[in-house]
C-alpha cells in the first residue's frame, strides 16, 4: 500500500447508504428466483426489483397502475392548458 493513502479515519459500511430500504437475508425457493430471473430477462427490469414490486403489490402498498381513463383526462387538462 502506498504511503499516501490514509485510511485511519475510514469507515466501513455502505459508500451511500439507502434510504427507505433495508438489506436482509431471505431463503427463497429455487423455482420462485428463476421464475422472477426470467421475467427480469423478458421485461429489463431487476429480479429483486420484480420481487419488491410483488411483494407491495401483496402488502398492498403497491401504486395502483393509471388506467387508460386517466390518462385521456391529464391529456385533455394538458391540451386545455396549452391553447
Amino acid at each position: 500500500m502506498k504511503a499516501e493513502n490514509d485510511f485511519s479515519k475510514g469507515r466501513r459500511g455502505q459508500a451511500v447508504p439507502t434510504k427507505g430500504k433495508t438489506r436482509i437475508t431471505i431463503y427463497i425457493d429455487d423455482q420462485i428466483v428463476a421464475a422472477f430471473k426470467a421475467e427480469s430477462v423478458r421485461t429489463g427490469i431487476g429480479y429483486q426489483t420484480l420481487i419488491n414490486e410483488a411483494l407491495a403489490q401483496h402488502v398492498g402498498t403497491a401504486e395502483k397502475p393509471i388506467t387508460a381513463e386517466q390518462v385521456r383526462k391529464i391529456v385533455r387538462d394538458e391540451l386545455a392548458h396549452a391553447r
